[in-house]
């Protein structure tokens, strides 16, 4: 199989991220600045990572998204973007699941457990496995939930790898429950306890990890045609809230 030129997208967090790679070499990369709206910032970081990389929108062969949880905005900008370029290009593209790319990200662990904030102190969360050769397994399914509803979902597993910035975010709280638990909480590069919660550390571009995602799907024959894209929310947005309290 030919080593195909992704370009991959993350805009379920705040600044987001792009990532160009000729399959899994990087050819340029780019962390948005969180205070900028992705609508602004976004088709100008694509632009800056083609020119970076001497390539041509036209050469992409496969475009890739997170496609969710994550910031509502930010992904109907992500998402319209990927699809409206696919489309324009007659070119596939895959929406991979933002908390399946946290859990990637942080390496091969028996239980994963991906965070991402949700707004209000709360977290959209989800627990994988994630295999040495990458391969990543759902084990629950994906969840918003408080602080509180997070531990009492995860409380009974003795190991686990906290991962995302959600878990940077709730690094306090986990450690207090760890330590009433006489269970140890590290990070992954220190010595781990052989009963332990994990914190993995935070990574900045998430869009690298969506691409690698990516190239497995095509290896796996599960692309995606523009018009089949969409956005994986896991609850309401604030306004359908509000609508319904009406």
């Amino acid at each position: 199989m030919t080593t195909p030129l992704v370009l991959s997208v993350e805009t379920a967090t705040r600044g987001g991220s792009i990532f160009l790679s000729q399959g899994e070499a990087q050819l340029a990369a780019r962390v948005g600045d969180p205070q900028l709206s992705q609508s602004a910032s976004l088709l100008g970081d694509i632009n800056a990572c083609l020119e970076e990389a001497g390539r041509s929108l036209t050469e992409v062969e496969l475009f890739a998204c997170a496609a969710g949880p994550g910031s509502f905005t930010g992904l109907r900008i992500g998402i319209a973007t990927v699809k409206a370029l696919a489309a324009s290009l007659k070119r596939p593209c895959v929406g991979i699941p933002t908390l399946q790319a946290v859990a990637y990200a942080a390496g091969a662990s028996e239980r994963t457990v991906a965070l991402l904030p949700a707004g209000r102190g709360e977290v959209f969360a989800q627990m994988f496995s994630v295999s040495d050769e990458g391969m990543v397994i759902e084990l629950d399914a994906a969840a918003h939930l408080s602080p509180e509803k997070l531990l009492e979902r995860y409380r009974a597993f003795a190991e686990l790898t906290w991962a995302g910035i959600g878990a940077e975010q709730h690094r306090g709280l986990l450690a207090s429950f760890a330590e009433e638990k006489d269970s140890a909480i590290s990070d992954l590069r220190s010595q781990i306890s052989k009963y332990s919660w994990r914190i993995a550390a935070p990574e900045p571009n998430l869009a690298r990890h969506v691409a690698a995602l990516a190239l497995q799907a095509l290896q796996n024959g599960k692309l995606q045609s523009p018009e089949a894209l969409s956005a994986i929310y896991v609850r309401p947005s604030d306004a359908e809230l509000n609508a319904a309290r009406c």
